[in-house]
């Protein structure tokens, strides 16, 4: 959740907030001060923020490594339609040893978030261009002489498709988003119908918004992004996309209203970004 507001609201305002205004916001979600507290120092503890102080109060900000993965994660979910193929394939392949298994672990779940599946037992294939990520990745685990990154082409016996039910399970993927389709149309019609009415207040609007984002932001570490030519006919994913994107914007003017009305108390909203609108979001690939 406190990666959600970072990604959705505090990196369009400079990228730092007070923690009291943190606080105050995860005090929607029925979160209290000990517990964002700790969240925090872990968070920090695993290289995702930094924190600074200015007289007597504390600032967050996310570090580099923080803004990378957000900005990541905001290029995956706020892409509407799948993209097409290059025809060629990404092939991982790695041999680590078996005293370094934790490190081992912790790599496929870094692979799994980034799309990758699972071909065989060190060997991982995507028909993404991910060669920057995995060089990242290979650098961050120190695993240079342990790993090794191919493009190639597929030529048979199967089809790509075959691939592609071989190393992701689409079917399990496929029935997630029936799901989040439906518990999340019939949403949308309540709140529409609600916002007319006038009975959803801005912080209704932030909250639900906020938990809009955070749940859809699930898929990135089960749905690979697979391009248009890969994807089965009828493929709900895209449905989802569509109806995401649809109530984040009806949400958006008064969920960033309640966000302003807390953030700009004791934070310098100055450093907003000036190109930034939240019913239009920048990050929204059409």
């Amino acid at each position: 959740m406190v990666f959600t507001i970072f990604g959705d609201y505090v990196r369009h305002y400079g990228n730092k907030i007070w923690i009291g205004s943190l606080i105050r916001l995860m005090k929607e979600f029925g979160h209290n001060e000990q517990a964002v507290r700790v969240v925090l120092s872990r968070m920090m503890k695993q290289g995702w923020f930094e924190t600074e102080r200015e007289g007597r109060k504390s600032y967050y900000y996310l570090t580099d490594r923080g803004v990378s993965r957000i900005e990541e994660a905001a290029s995956r979910i706020f892409k509407l339609e799948p993209h097409e193929w290059d025809g060629q394939w990404r092939m991982l392949m790695y041999n680590i040893p078996e005293d370094k298994r934790q490190l081992r672990d912790e790599l496929r779940k870094e692979l799994l978030w980034s799309g990758f599946g699972t071909f065989t037992n060190g060997c991982w294939i995507t028909p993404n261009d991910l060669a920057k990520e995995v060089r990242l990745l290979i650098a961050k685990y120190e695993i240079e002489e342990h790993a090794d990154l191919f493009l190639s082409k597929y030529t048979g016996p199967r089809s790509n498709q075959e691939l592609v039910a071989k190393s992701w399970p689409l079917e399990e993927i496929e029935k997630k988003y029936g799901e989040f389709i439906s518990i999340y149309s019939q949403k949308f019609v309540v709140a529409t119908s609600e916002m007319e009415s006038g009975l959803l207040s801005d912080a209704q609007c932030f909250v639900e918004r906020t938990n809009l984002v955070h749940e859809y932001r699930k898929f990135l570490f089960i749905d690979p992004g697979l391009p248009k030519e890969l994807l089965p006919e009828m493929w709900s994913g895209t449905h989802s996309a569509h109806l995401f994107a649809q109530y984040y914007k009806l949400l958006a003017e008064p969920a960033n209203r309640f966000f302003e009305h807390i953030f700009e108390k004791d934070n310098d909203i100055s450093r907003k970004d000036a190109t930034y609108d939240a019913e239009d979001n920048p990050l929204i690939i059409k």
